[in-house]
């Protein structure tokens, strides 16, 4: 199979699968929203999702990387069920402790996370979705390591379907609070047990190496700072919004952030196909051209989708949602592009893992994180949670300069002069829209579409040989 017939076809099995599970419940926002009124419970819900993914970047320690780096390192079948073995028990054993600990804790934990100790119920509810989600994600593996596109296809349309067949008739009797995670819950477990029973050959206890779980760390841990940076991207802003702005705007700007992060859409399709395409192709000859090329393909399409997003977000949020939601359509172009930057920095930053050097990634992504946080304290204050989106934006915008330079600079990754001026084509076009499109949708729709033709003619080239392919 050629490469490009494995990319493409990895992006959009996979992806079609992550699409499915993310667009369901994009669908299924106006009728949340609804059913729940108040912002407040919507923002205690965000702030619950915000600690499951703390507590399970945690959990998981950067073990998912490391199977899929060394699983792909022999041919040998039973070589591959003992990596698979062997992270699971490590997983396992790391959210146990998280879980303990949350339940020990969560008097405290409650008022620092939720502001008060009376959401207890929701915190033991997020430190149980910390314990099944994380070993959920090891339990699935062996299905995207092994290319089982149909069962992908099946089990994530199956677990969103699953949650909102429980979450809605909760929300009707009015359990705001505990609906949605509840439900999320309930969906992990019956997925855990699929995969669990569709993949029972690859994980026994008999099978656990200590020896592979030491080999597995030393790729693991230098990427737990990764995990840990990116949920201070995607995390750090809701939580600084709850402690100085409020629970109903953390709601507000969760909502913003859930339709602009219908950009998870091709984030998801990306991730989902990726890392198998990366490392089964890292010993090509021409990787880095080919990395390279990928990484300024994905480029045009994030930029032409940020423009279309900045240009229909108002009309979008008026029909869809109602009262105080509405506001959150400030936020929202800048939260769309946010995932898709964090594409780009992944596909250039792969060239570290690639070389068996996982610290730069960090250190790199340590720079823009920082100058988050920075930034939110000093935006939040001025411009409410449209400095929050802002500061996200701007985070991301410097990892991936400051990781281009690097790579640039070791050979890894080749940047052409003809993405260099998309790219300020891109960011001319952010400046007009905020400074003087930005409650005109006609306006701002034309000029997306001029500077989307420009795109295509620079790259008409390109886009015929990838058509002929």
């Amino acid at each position: 199979m050629s490469r490009f017939k494995l990319f493409i076809q990895n992006f959009l099995v996979y992806g079609i699968g992550g699409v499915i599970s993310k667009i369901i419940p994009f669908i299924m926002l106006p009728v949340i929203t609804r059913l729940m009124p108040d912002t407040f419970y919507f923002g205690l819900n965000d702030i619950s999702t915000v600690v499951i993914s703390f507590g399970q970047a945690l959990a998981i320690m950067g073990m998912y990387d490391a199977m899929f780096r060394m699983f792909f390192e022999k041919e040998d079948a039973e070589y591959k069920k003992d990596i698979c073995s062997s992270a699971l028990a490590f997983v396992a054993l790391s959210s146990v402790v998280i879980f303990v600990g949350m339940l020990l804790f969560q008097n405290k934990l409650s008022e620092w996370s939720f502001g008060s100790s009376e959401y207890k119920n929701l915190l033991v509810l997020s430190a149980m979705s910390i314990l099944i989600g994380s070993t959920n994600s090891i339990v699935a593996a062996p299905t995207r390591m092994n290319n089982k596109r149909g069962i992908f296809l099946i089990t994530n349309t199956l677990s969103p379907i699953i949650s909102y067949s429980i979450s809605i008739p909760l929300l009707m009797r009015g359990m705001y609070i505990v609906a949605l995670p509840l439900a999320g819950v309930i969906s992990a477990v019956t997925m855990e047990i699929t995969f669990l029973i569709l993949n029972r050959e690859w994980f026994r206890l008999k099978r656990v190496r200590w020896d592979y779980i030491k080999s597995m760390l030393k790729i693991a841990l230098p990427l737990v700072p990764n995990f840990l940076i990116y949920w201070i991207f995607s995390s750090c802003d809701r939580l600084m919004i709850a402690k100085m702005l409020g629970n109903d705007f953390a709601g507000i700007y969760a909502i913003g952030g859930k339709i602009g992060q219908v950009s998870q859409l091709i984030y998801t399709a990306f991730a989902g196909g990726w890392q198998y395409f990366a490392f089964s192709t890292m010993k090509d000859s021409d990787q880095v051209e080919m990395t390279s090329k990928i990484f300024e393909y994905l480029g045009v399409i994030t930029f032409a989708a940020g423009m279309f997003m900045a240009a229909v977000s108002e009309p979008v949020f008026n029909i869809l949602f109602t009262g105080d939601y509405v506001q959150g359509q400030i936020v929202a172009p800048y939260l769309f592009v946010a995932p898709l930057f964090l594409m780009l920095f992944q596909v250039i930053g792969n060239q570290f893992l690639v070389i068996k050097k996982t610290w730069p990634n960090a250190l790199i992504l340590s720079i823009g994180a920082i100058a988050n946080i920075v930034l939110n304290f000093v935006l939040i204050p001025i411009i409410g949670i449209e400095g929050a989106a802002i500061a996200t934006y701007l985070g991301y915008v410097i990892a991936i300069i400051v990781a281009v330079i690097v790579l640039t600079k070791m050979h890894l990754v080749k940047i052409s002069s003809r993405f260099l001026g998309v790219t300020v084509v891109y960011t001319a076009f952010m400046f007009l829209w905020r400074g003087l499109f930005v409650n005109n949708c006609i306006v701002s729709l034309l000029l997306a579409v001029v500077f989307v033709v420009i795109f295509v003619c620079v790259y008409l080239k390109d886009i015929k040989k990838l058509l002929n392919k």
